[in-house]
């Protein structure tokens, strides 16, 4: 899984503070909780729900969720993967 995120960091350059930036300890806590805490079918969901939940974080302007799974029965294709992106309107 890989999560992107996009804000404006600016401050955060300048000030060397980690009050200045995204606490990214909530962004994995977030992943993490959905992930073991949820039974989906379905990896545009689970992308989806991180996504959302991601987006509600003071500074995040916009985040890119892909999730990928790999099971032997998807032979010979190696893997599946989704992109799920969010933006603040």
């Amino acid at each position: 899984m890989d999560i992107e995120v996009e804000a404006d960091l600016s401050r955060a350059g300048r000030t060397d503070r980690l009050e200045d930036t995204i606490d990214y300890t909530q962004v994995r806590a977030i992943a993490k909780e959905t992930i073991e805490g949820e039974s989906v079918k379905l990896l545009e969901t689970l992308a989806s729900r991180i996504a959302d939940r991601t987006l509600a974080l003071p500074r995040v302007e916009a985040v890119t969720v892909r999730v990928a799974k790999r099971p032997p029965s998807m032979a010979p294709i190696d893997g599946a993967a989704v992109h799920v992106s969010r933006t603040r309107a």
